[in-house]
Formats: C-alpha cells, structure tokens, sequence
C-alpha cells in the first residue's frame, strides 16, 4: 500500500508544482540544444525527491533499510539544493561539479569500501553518473522510463525495497513527462536521479558479477554518453558546449518521434534484462554483458550511418 501512496504522491506533486511554475514563469525555453519546440515548466524532478526521501524514511523507521543508507542520501541535499539553483539562476559548471564531488564523497563515507583505489572507482562512477543523467535527459520521457526500468529490474535481481520506492516515485513524474511533456524535471531532478542510482549500484556491488549485471542494466545511457563524449574530445570539441549529438539526439533527425525512440530504449532494455535475470547468478553473465554491448554498437553504427557524427 505504501508504494501506491508514494505514487499518487509523486503524480500529485508533479501537478502542483507544474501549476506554481507556469504560474511563476519558471519556464524552460527552447534553444540550439533543445528537443522540444515551446517553453515548458522545468523543476518537476522536486516531485521525485520529495516522494522517494517520504518511502526512505518509511522504510528506515520499518527497519527495511540500512542506517548507513538512509544517511549516503541525506548527503544529496548540497547536490539537490544547487541543482536546484541552477534550474532558476544557471550557475558555473565548476561550482555545480565541486557540489558534485562533495556529495559523492560524503555519502562514499557511508556506504564506500574499505578500499581507497575501489573508493576512487566508485566516486568517478557516482560522477559520471549524476552528469550523463543531466546529458541524456533530453527528449520526453526518456530519462525518467529509463529510470523507472533500471529502479525496478535491479528490485527484481537485488530485493531492495528503496529500488522500487525509487522506481515509484518516478513512474509518478512520467505521465506528465511522456510526449509531448507538459514538465520537465530539470537538473534538480536528473542529477538526484543519477546521484541514486549511483548510491544504489556501490551498495549493491558485493561481486563482479554485481558490477556486469548494473553495466547491462544501465548500458542505454553509459554507453551514450560516454562514447559521445569520447569522440568529441577526439574531436576536438569544447566537452562543456551544448551540442546534439547524442544517438537519441541523431535519431530524432531521422525522423523518429521522442515516444519512439523511448519506446525502442525501453524494448532494448527488457531484451537485456530478461537475460540478465536468466544468468545473473552464472559466470554466462560475462557473456550477456559481451553480446549487449556487441548489438549496442550495431544500433550505434546504424544511426552514424544514417546521421553522421559531426
């Protein structure tokens, strides 16, 4: 019953705070970079943090959760709070990625390994992913499905309850959010999206089976982001310049609607993880892990080919 509360909470929120921010001007408006057309309210991620931090506590004062949890996302208040402001004001990028790095740290404190070089790896992990969430949250729905798939497909491998508060909580935020959105979710809400999962993957990585089953699951968008931000550094580009380059970006030039191309993403992601539940206690999951990034790159060739990478 709790998940439904937290749930209607989440779309009820998002109705309210898409009403105040209409009613305040706090629009986002298109530009070179933009996929959407018009100026739509922006910081309806808060809908998302507001409901997850309700089941957090909910399942801390249930002892369903770990103390240590509930307190590595305590540490996403500077994060959430500058995020938060640069949704309104646009801050510095060095200041948004100092808050970053302190978050990161802070809740590595609670939930890090013993280890300082498995620490270093973690926090460029939790890094990258706050950042590619911010990149990729770019078309409706797309981010927040993605969430919503990943939330809920590592609940089913993993069995932690915060998977699927998280999960809830933005299945809450879609409907306003699917094509065409009437809400963006903003920085706020993509840097707190990737900020926990990043939590989530670093608790759950006991073995090196865990860490192939969270690359599987999180594929779509790591490999986007990153192998974009590879080419264009080879490129020569300036890697804090907007740009549209991103397979999703490409893929809307040919034609393809944001429903579409969140709905492929989404079929590419159940593929994978109906295989990863198959294997995910068998070395064969190595060989999964092979074999998606293998037909990953095919689709990634398919769209260059189509829309070449300027």
């Amino acid at each position: 019953m709790i998940y439904f509360f937290i749930l209607l909470s989440s779309f009820i929120l998002t109705y309210g705070i898409k009403k105040y921010t209409i009613h305040k001007e706090l629009l986002d408006h298109p530009n070179e970079r933009s996929s959407h057309d018009k100026a739509v309210p922006r910081t309806g991620g808060l809908a998302i943090i507001i409901s997850f931090f309700a089941g957090l506590f909910y399942l801390y004062l249930s002892d369903m959760i770990e103390q240590k949890l509930l307190f590595a996302f305590l540490c996403s208040i500077p994060l959430i709070f500058i995020s938060f402001l640069d949704d309104l004001y646009t801050l510095s990028a060095k200041l948004r990625f100092s808050v970053q790095v302190l978050t990161v740290i802070l809740a590595l404190y609670f939930i890090g390994s013993e280890s300082i070089y498995l620490n270093i790896l973690f926090a460029l992990g939790m890094l990258w992913l706050i950042n590619l969430y911010n990149f990729l949250d770019g078309i409706d729905g797309y981010a927040v499905s993605e969430v919503v798939f990943v939330s809920l497909a590592s609940y089913l491998i993993f069995q932690n309850e915060l998977l699927l508060v998280l999960g809830v909580s933005a299945l809450g935020f879609l409907p306003f959010n699917w094509q065409k959105a009437s809400i963006f979710m903003g920085d706020v809400g993509s840097t707190f999206l990737g900020f926990a999962l990043g939590v989530m993957v670093v608790y759950h990585v006991r073995l090196p089976s865990d860490i192939a089953i969270w690359l599987i699951l999180l594929a779509v968008f790591w490999i986007d982001a990153t192998w974009t931000l590879y080419r264009r550094f080879k490129s020569g580009k300036k890697l804090t310049k907007a740009h549209k380059m991103h397979f999703f970006q490409r893929a809307i030039e040919l034609g393809l609607s944001h429903k579409n191309i969140t709905l492929y993403a989404v079929f590419i992601n159940l593929s994978a993880f109906f295989m990863v539940y198959l294997f995910k206690e068998s070395q064969f999951i190595y060989v999964v892990l092979v074999i998606y990034l293998i037909m990953l790159f095919f689709i990634a060739k398919i769209i260059d080919k189509r829309v070449p990478f300027k």
